[in-house]
């Protein structure tokens, strides 16, 4: 069998038989994709409110808030990171008929997603000294303290949550899922404005409401997905919530295995956005508070190609499992592309209209918010830049995921984000004085060559598989 690479040279016609394989791969991917991906942008439809609703307490609320966001955000998103290696695994299982593995792999994600939050809560709990040590402003830190005391309640449900959507999207059933994110997401924005403002009778609980909310939405979202788990006929066959829990020594060490580099991966990728944010912090209020909303900005169009990385995930790893080396590779392929497309779309939108999105985060024509309107703009031009990119590396990740390829990938990943994306932030930041909008550049670099490498690495071992 010739190699896929040629059927992108000019001079080869791939026969039908490929070209009807390249098309239904690239249909399932847009489908199973879809759903994960909407439910990716309604989760994120919980920090961008959060966001609106620090910004109704003033700049210094939406700087303060948007930083302890950050660090919550960082810390679930690497502990998610570790208990999503359920779905890699799930996905092969089922792909493969093996419904006994499916459910103690399963089993072992959840008692692994309980033993990572625990320890996780208690940090988010003990922030203030850590906080005052990286030197973040006095004036900030006891309102971060607050909001990370109060949503540190939502780590554990949180992991479980990253758990059971795993589960379910891996045998290729992520439309409920989103309806269960879209439900936690009115949870958040109802607590939110309750909790916050003191509604109903309840406490003024100010940036701790916004805490307690997003702690609603955890609980809130895993009792449905139980309750869903629990009633849906197709998902009867797995009981993976029968009581019969069994801590399984082998299964547990190849869920660590492929979870933990995925983690590392995650808090390297994390940790340079949280490092950027904390460096910025060092500039002042206006440029973090500029920061957060540019931030925000890129992180909710993010969640689209992260959704679509996803669902590479599955779709590689049920082909993986079906033994269908080529239709893994085009599955792999199919998500990459459908990534890059989208964030080249939202990087001309971003383009086009920056003082729009600003509008959304704080009132433009306020003549105390022009300096941040001002910087934010002008990050916004940098967020657009690495748009598509930041599409590609996501969904090339997902697609090495599904092949269980994560040891690779951790090390391109440290590699990119901290020794070239940190540096060269740093560098053009402070040493060439160009402050946040250098910080910014220095993570578009990052990116850039996290994309190339990373993208590199699938079509090398997917090719590997394809012509043995």
């Amino acid at each position: 069998m010739k190699s896929l690479h040629s059927a992108y040279e000019p001079q080869f016609e791939p026969p039908p038989s490929m070209k009807s394989k390249w098309l239904m791969e690239v249909q399932t991917c847009f489908w199973l994709s879809l759903p994960l991906a909407t439910a990716q942008v309604l989760q994120a439809a919980t920090g961008f409110v959060d966001t609106v609703m620090m910004g109704m307490l003033g700049s210094q609320a939406i700087a303060a808030g948007g930083l302890g966001a950050m660090v919550f955000g960082g810390l679930l998103l690497a502990g998610a990171a570790i208990v999503a290696a359920v779905s890699p695994m799930v996905a092969e299982a089922y792909g493969a008929g093996m419904k006994g593995r499916i459910t103690a792999v399963v089993q072992q994600g959840l008692i692994w997603a309980i033993a990572l939050g625990i320890p996780l809560t208690l940090l988010l709990r003990h922030m203030e000294s850590i906080l005052y040590g990286l030197g973040q402003s006095p004036d900030l830190i006891p309102m971060m303290v607050v909001y990370l005391k109060a949503v540190s309640w939502g780590m554990i449900p949180g992991l479980l949550v990253v758990v059971l959507r795993s589960f379910v999207s891996a045998l290729s059933k992520p439309r409920p899922v989103m309806l269960i994110v879209m439900l936690g997401t009115v949870i958040n924005i109802v607590a939110n404005y309750t909790l916050m403002f003191g509604l109903f009778g309840l406490p003024r609980l100010g940036m701790a409401g916004i805490g307690y909310a997003s702690t609603l939405s955890f609980w809130g979202m895993l009792l449905l997905l139980i309750g869903y788990i629990l009633y849906d006929r197709d998902l009867q066959p797995y009981p993976i919530l029968d009581g019969s829990f069994r801590f399984d020594v082998n299964l547990s060490r190849e869920l660590i295995q492929i979870g933990l580099p995925l983690g590392v991966l995650s808090l390297v990728e994390i940790g340079m956005f949280t490092l950027t944010s904390f460096l910025v912090g060092l500039l002042g209020t206006v440029p973090l508070a500029a920061h957060r909303i540019a931030l925000q900005t890129a992180a909710l169009t993010f969640m689209v190609p992260m959704g679509i990385g996803l669902g590479t995930t599955v779709q590689v790893g049920q082909r993986l499992g079906q033994k269908d080396a080529l239709g893994m590779r085009l599955a792999g392929f199919a998500g990459i592309g459908l990534g890059g497309v989208f964030m080249l779309l939202m990087a001309i939108a971003i383009w086009l209209m920056p003082q729009t999105i600003v509008s959304l985060y704080l009132d433009v024509q306020d003549p105390a918010n022009q300096e941040v309107v001002a910087l934010s703009i002008r990050l916004l031009m940098v967020a657009a830049i690495f748009q598509i990119v930041d599409g590609v590396q996501v969904t090339a990740t997902g697609a090495l995921r599904g092949m269980q390829d994560t040891r690779i990938p951790m090390i391109i990943g440290i590699i990119s984000y901290w020794g070239i994306g940190l540096t060269s932030g740093y560098l053009l930041g402070f040493r060439f004085g160009m402050g946040s909008v250098g910080l910014w550049l220095g993570l578009a670099i990052g990116l850039l060559f996290a994309a190339l490498v990373l993208t590199w690495r699938f079509a090398r071992a997917s090719r590997v598989r394809v012509n043995p």
